[in-house]
């Protein structure tokens, strides 16, 4: 039956125990109509307008009224574990009565998030030759084999090999010695591919009204050529301000002196000689040791583009050389070895054509040396013609006709939408129409949480943090009784403040730093025990959720302006006063402001939330474009008095309620529904999925036949070829009665 979104709205907010919020009534009929009109749509929604809800309400009606399914991308993986562990179980649960059936929904990501069965099993050589056999791993006794021995054991029984099941996480050393990119992977030529997880789960996708992916995957899916998520014609981006740096981040490239060793390395087996690829190592070695860091501001040089045009052509004829004999297949070792070269081919040949957009630089890492990259300055254009579509024409089919609605608590500065717009591509001559709403915030911010910068403070500089500014984060977490979240401009501040505190906090307090194990893992050891206190960097300033009295601290090191050496940073600042404008302003303050209201604003996650946001630089008052930054935070109630601030959280601390209980995160089957989970019945042209297993109309009518004839359960799932706990979980959806016995 049809119902209006509004209602369905209702019944969703209802069914998870909520109460209807204005904000949340004005977006979903915004998106509603946005959908309907086919007009793109830019929702700044604030913490607590349940903005999940509301973009997934309209998209699950327009998904069963059309038969078409809807895309929901996110920036993180925080926010995309809770739209499919939590946010589309309970509205599924709450609208299978209000539609014509139970709304189905699946996760997609990148190939590298799951276990390759193949290559679980022997099919490709180990990433780090030396280290052990696959056929060995069991008799390791180092960490990382005990890692994959857990992992291997652990996709025996997973059903979804979704990365994200696993808890406690591994090591990304041991993650690459079960998983392939996709360069990497054989494809529809591998011997395990019925059984492979990431085919499965797209094939799932297929057949669902909701899919959740991220911002890397579904760029890559609009740039590359090579669609993999199925034709939608609604998009909806979450998190939308971080949607250009994904995007600019999935279409980076880079050249190291390992790369090309470790590509003449695995090409030597399929090839007459490699020799050419591990002399052009040593010589983009001693050119890049001796040009400085940064940007390529006078073109390539003569020395480095003739060891580029080089590398070119060494892999164009290496490639040719590897290809398998006549009638052979490729196999894992060889497609590896091909991966490796092709990104050589592929990413020296870019760098050579040196785009009028494209940025080249030199940096240093410490573990791998120094590195050549090249990234687009901008990528508005390219976002405008393959995510909105301006692009396509009657010859191109790639381009898909859709609505997109980019939502987030922080897309809309200084009072309008047009910075971020326009690094969407959605501002200028022959941008496509669209609207922007902000429909607020429900929470009392002024009454709820205070804004305290720390003015006595020195200002930050590029020593490490200051003993004073690690004095006032110790009287500020003893003063919390923990309950402190840590966002720190870089991983080497977090480090130093966390190394810093065990030291100086003893046993006191448990403090966790972002690196030491998986992001979901510290986030909820962390939601768990107010005396544990978790810091971090980037990964943390936004996707957070950590609502009552785990959080009542929220630290902020220092403004989180770009490095100013950062080359992409610096060439869109350069371009900006090229043409008049305010460079500073229009990259690096704004780059800070939404990275600041994003870390402002995991402090109050609900309406009785109550705590305090502490700027450990003074600049956030004294500079002259504090007022821009200030304007763009939630507006706490602000002071500088450091004692009313103690007083406050030791007050806060003494009456808080216990902190609210945290779940592991449930398995997934295929359709990303927890596994345990009962569905209900799902009719329709649709499959049904019960306990992460399909069922059609034909296995629902064999299981009917057999409760007819009264077959036991042992019998039926014998029959049927599957777990008895299916089985019986699909009768119950069916209302049958099952005989425990014959």
């Amino acid at each position: 039956m049809s119902s209006s979104v509004e209602s369905l709205l209702a019944a969703a907010v209802g069914g998870v125990g909520g109460t209807t919020r204005p904000g949340q009534v004005e977006m979903a009929n915004a998106v509603a109509r946005a959908i309907d009109t086919e007009e793109h749509l830019l929702v700044q929604a604030g913490t607590g307008t349940g903005k999940s809800l509301a973009y997934l309400v309209p998209a699950v009606e327009h998904a069963q009224r059309t038969g078409h399914p809807a895309v929901v991308a996110t920036a993180t993986l925080a926010l995309q574990a809770q739209i499919v562990d939590r946010d589309m179980p309970r509205l599924a649960d709450s609208l299978a009565g209000h539609l014509t059936r139970r709304p189905t929904y699946a996760i997609v990501k990148g190939r590298r998030n799951y276990v390759c069965k193949h290559k679980v099993e022997g099919g490709f050589p180990d990433e780090d030759e030396g280290m052990f056999d696959v056929g060995e791993v069991d008799a390791v006794a180092g960490r990382l084999g005990k890692e994959v021995v857990r992992v291997r054991e652990w996709a025996a029984e997973t059903e979804s090999g979704d990365r994200d099941e696993l808890v406690p996480g591994v090591s990304e050393k041991a993650w690459r010695q079960v998983s392939v990119s996709a360069q990497e992977c054989l494809g529809s030529k591998c011997p395990m591919v019925a059984e492979c997880f990431v085919e499965r789960s797209r094939e799932a996708a297929k057949e669902v009204d909701v899919i959740v992916t991220n911002h890397s995957f579904m760029a890559i899916d609009a740039f590359e050529g090579r669609p993999m998520l199925p034709e939608h014609d609604v998009l909806v981006i979450d998190e939308a301000h971080e949607l250009v740096d994904r995007v600019t981040s999935t279409v980076t490239d880079e050249l190291t002196p390992g790369s090309i060793r470790a590509a003449a390395k695995r090409a030597r087996k399929y090839a007459e000689s490699t020799d050419d690829l591990d002399d052009l190592a040593g010589d983009l070695e001693a050119v890049l040791e001796q040009a400085p860091e940064g940007r390529l501001t006078a073109g390539i040089p003569d020395s480095l583009a003739s060891i580029l045009g080089r590398c070119r052509d060494v892999a164009r004829t290496l490639l040719t050389q590897m290809k398998p004999p006549k009638g052979e297949n490729v196999d894992g070792p060889r497609q590896i070895a091909l991966a490796a070269v092709d990104e050589l081919h592929e990413t020296a040949a870019r760098m050579l054509e040196e785009h009028e957009l494209d940025v080249m630089w030199v940096s240093r890492d410490p573990r791998r040396g120094p590195l050549l990259r090249v990234a687009p300055m901008s990528v508005a254009m390219r976002m405008r013609e393959r995510i909105f579509g301006t692009g396509a024409t009657d010859d191109d089919d790639s381009v898909r006709d859709r609505t997109v609605i980019l939502t987030s608590a922080t897309l809309e500065l200084g009072g309008t939408f047009d910075a971020v717009a326009g690094t969407l591509g959605l501002r200028g001559p022959g941008a496509p129409e669209w609207t922007g709403l902000d429909v607020g915030s429900p929470f009392d911010y002024a009454q709820q949480g205070i804004a305290y910068v720390a003015e006595h403070l020195p200002a930050p500089g590029r020593d490490g943090l200051a003993s004073q500014t690690l004095d006032e984060i110790e009287a500020l977490v003893r003063a919390a009784g923990g309950r402190t979240l840590g966002l720190f401009s870089s991983m080497r501040a977090a480090k130093e403040a966390s190394e810093a505190m065990r030291e100086r906090l003893d046993d006191e307090f448990t403090v966790l730093c972002q690196g030491e194990e998986m992001i979901g893992t510290l986030v909820r050891d962390f939601a768990r025990d107010p005396k544990t206190i978790l810091f971090g960097t980037l990964t943390l300033w936004q996707g957070v959720d950590v609502p009552g009295s785990a959080c009542q601290l929220v630290l902020i090191d220092r403004i989180p302006f770009p490095r100013p050496d950062d080359p992409l940073s610096s060439a869109r600042t350069q371009e900006i006063a090229r043409r008049g404008g305010n460079g500073f302003m229009a990259v690096s303050a704004t780059h800070a402001a939404l990275r600041l209201a994003q870390g402002a604003g995991r402090l109050i996650r609900k309406g009785d939330d109550r705590g305090v946001v502490a700027f450990l630089d003074n600049r956030m008052i004294k500079a002259r474009y504090a007022g821009f930054l200030q304007r763009s935070l939630p507006p706490f109630w602000p002071t500088t008095d450091r004692g009313l601030v103690l007083g406050a959280l030791r007050r806060l601390d003494q009456i808080a309620p216990e902190v609210q209980p945290v779940a592991d995160p449930a398995k997934r089957g295929m359709t990303g529904q927890p596994v345990a989970a009962d569905p209900g019945p799902a009719d329709g042209v649709r499959t049904a999925v019960t306990q992460g297993e399909g069922w059609s109309s034909q296995d629902d009518d064999e299981l009917r036949d057999g409760v007819d004839l009264g077959l036991p359960l042992t019998e039926l799932a014998a029959s049927l070829a599957r777990d008895e706990s299916a089985v019986a979980a699909r009768a119950k959806a069916l209302g049958l009665a099952v005989p425990s016995r014959g």
